[in-house]
């Protein structure tokens, strides 16, 4: 049992020479420690299990220490941490084969309880301890027990030769009673009378679920309940084999970040992650295996799982253990919020167990171990980039979500992503930042000596934009990642003179100004009355009509999203900070005219129905070709179409 004091000043109270039962005081300065434990602490009262077992689990590798300096004599045995239920009793007992106590050593570490200033502390600080940040502020780890029960017993035998067995009973009192225990072996039972207010965990099921959330990678072998398993007896001829019932483990006491990354393979990491997350369909990408001792102790793995495009993240996949006990899976605020996004294990003897998110939040270690994790994360990210890029390249649709999460919300993780941050174009080729400057430089190089980076959302809806500026010679990205408007500006802002552009947010030489604009050729008096004629068949608060001096085989008309408004929006929805007045501002659009083109140029020679009708069509064209073509409008060109066809 580990320590639980946190005062001095008791009066001893010893059992008289007939080893008969007297009663004592727990020395508490205040009768409402137990009030305050029933109470304030109900909403998580099922920590107990897991303060009873660490307790255990502690008083068992104590035990394994002093046996190895030669403090402990005698065989240790089997050592392992038992849980019994008896339902008919309305009893949990949890035993373990440590260090035992004393009568003295109870006296120390479980009826000295000094709780001084309590209750002014519970008042202070309710709202920013947590549900779990009294008991561990207080060590009051083996009195989390009376949460659950109406009385508590302990029957101890400490390891110590010539130790007598010690018994003590508590009913939820500061009073108790001590005698004379009926433990035989070395150790500690603490056994639980459950309330009636508590009977779930008088339920295997329950219980199970419990050790299994905080106790399945207990460095102690944690035995509950019995499995079947076939031995053989006898030998030759008189060899039989028998069924019989043996303790089930239930728990890994050796899990992989035990290990030295050295002696394992990738065989040894899937089945690890199979164990963590046995309903997940979906095999890891690849893993970071953490493993440090200084300045602070760190071990654990990480998984980068696939991300889905939809950016469906699954967040509370980290589970974070102290000591292998573990802690929380509400990792957030702990490790970097784009870490979230990753699953796996990390674990320190650094980190605090009974405490608060908010007292984890702003713990020194666990702000230096959150950016050693950051660091580790962004190295291997570069080792598996330069050692092995095939791979790299062929997994970085299903990582880059991550990535770019990563170098939007630390500075210090995006100039060590920039080295291997990608680029996907069109054709499905990965270049870097420097290697995409060099392969566009050349041809997409403004008159104002600005590099434009063409870019696509969806190759199969802007088919058309994309063909049109690579019969110019240009390279286009395919950037369909939710992120894609916040990385853009993340990156032009990183960038010397380089700017992002969707494809079809403007006709390819307006996109990238080669030279200085055409003027248009046609009269003033013309080109008003083609303006006019164009505004009047579309709706003037969504279309801004302008007349573009474009070559002869653009299209004649075309419909174009602005980039900024369009990626403004974007960024609003996606929770870019002060953006949100985007949201409201309904959808607008640029309407471009080709006065070059020849169709146009004819709108004069026609009368105005035959110059409606075409500017209708034109008009629906370049509408559908965006997907804005839409109810009566899209019904009635379908209609149109299929009259010509009939002749």
């Amino acid at each position: 049992m580990r320590p639980q004091a946190i005062g001095t000043g008791f009066e001893r109270r010893r059992y008289d020479s007939k080893h008969r039962f007297t009663m004592g005081r727990i020395n508490v300065s205040a009768d409402n420690i137990f009030p305050i434990i029933k109470k304030f602490l109900y909403s998580d009262h099922e920590i107990f299990l897991r303060e009873l077992v660490s307790n255990a689990v502690d008083a068992t590798l104590k035990l394994k220490t002093l046996s190895r300096i030669g403090e402990a004599k005698g065989e240790l045995g089997e050592l392992f941490i038992g849980i019994k239920l008896d339902k008919e009793a309305r009893t949990l007992t949890v035993s373990d084969r440590g260090l035992g106590m004393t009568e003295d050593e109870v006296q120390r570490y479980i009826n000295d309880v000094a709780f001084s200033g309590a209750e002014e502390f519970v008042k202070q600080y309710k709202d920013k301890a947590g549900e779990t940040g009294i008991i561990g502020h207080f060590g009051l780890g083996f009195y989390s027990a009376f949460m659950v029960a109406r009385k508590v017993e302990i029957q101890s035998l400490s390891f110590k030769e010539g130790a007598q067995p010690v018994h003590w009973v508590c009913e939820g009192s500061p009073d108790f009673e001590m005698g004379p225990g009926v433990r035989t072996e070395r150790g500690t039972d603490i056994i639980l009378h459950i309330d009636a207010d508590n009977d779930e965990f008088l339920e295997e099921y329950r219980v199970r679920e419990l050790l299994k959330k905080y106790g399945r990678f207990l460095p102690v072998p944690v035995h509950f309940g019995t499995r079947e398993e076939t031995v053989t007896t006898g030998e030759g001829e008189t060899a039989q084999e028998e069924k019989i019932q043996v303790p089930e483990v239930i728990n890994n006491p050796t899990p992989i970040w035990t290990k030295s990354p050295g002696d394992l393979g990738p065989e040894d990491y899937q089945k690890f992650y199979r164990e963590l997350y046995p309903f997940s369909f979906d095999e890891p990408l690849f893993h970071i295996h953490l493993h440090v001792d200084y300045p602070f102790d760190l071990n654990g793995v990480l998984y980068f799982p696939r991300i889905k495009r939809e950016m469906e993240l699954q967040k509370n996949k980290i589970q974070l253990y102290q000591n292998q006990v573990f802690v929380t899976d509400s990792v957030e605020g702990i490790v970097p919020d784009f870490l979230t996004l990753l699953h796996g294990v990390i674990d320190s003897r650094d980190i605090p167990l009974n405490v608060s998110r908010s007292y984890l939040q702003a713990d020194g270690n666990v702000k230096k171990i959150s950016g050693h994790i950051t660091k580790k994360v962004a190295d291997k990210l570069e080792e598996l980039f330069k050692n092995d890029r095939e791979s790299f390249e062929k997994n970085w649709d299903d990582t880059s979500v991550i990535v770019q999460y990563g170098m939007l919300s630390d500075e210090k993780f995006f100039e060590k992503a920039t080295k291997f941050y990608l680029l996907k174009d069109s054709e499905g080729k990965y270049r870097t930042l420097e290697e995409l400057r060099e392969a566009t430089q050349a041809v997409q190089t403004d008159k104002d000596e600005q590099l434009i980076w063409l870019y696509a959302s969806d190759l199969h809806a802007q088919h058309g934009a994309i063909e049109a500026a690579r019969e110019k010679g240009c390279v286009v990205l395919q950037l369909d990642s939710p992120l894609t408007a916040h990385m853009n500006d993340r990156l032009e802002r990183h960038l010397e003179k380089t700017r992002f552009a969707r494809v079809d947010s403007a006709p390819i030489d307006q996109l990238i100004r080669w030279a200085d604009d055409k003027p248009l050729d046609l009269p003033e008096e013309t080109a008003d009355q083609l303006k006019q004629w164009v505004e009047s068949m579309v709706d003037s608060k969504r279309f801004q009509v302008k007349l573009e001096a474009l070559s002869e085989a653009a299209a004649p008309l075309g419909v174009h999203q602005p980039e900024f408004m369009r990626r403004m929006r974007e960024m609003s929805k996606m929770g870019g900070g002060g953006m949100a007045m985007f949201g409201d501002f309904p959808e607008s659009y640029e309407l471009s005219v080709n006065a070059a083109h020849p169709l146009v140029k004819g709108l004069s020679d026609l009368n105005e129905t035959e110059r409606n009708h075409r500017l209708r069509e034109m008009i629906d064209l370049a509408l559908l070709q965006q997907n804005l073509l839409t109810g009566p409008a899209l019904t009635e060109f379908v209609r149109r179409q299929l009259d010509k066809i009939g002749g």
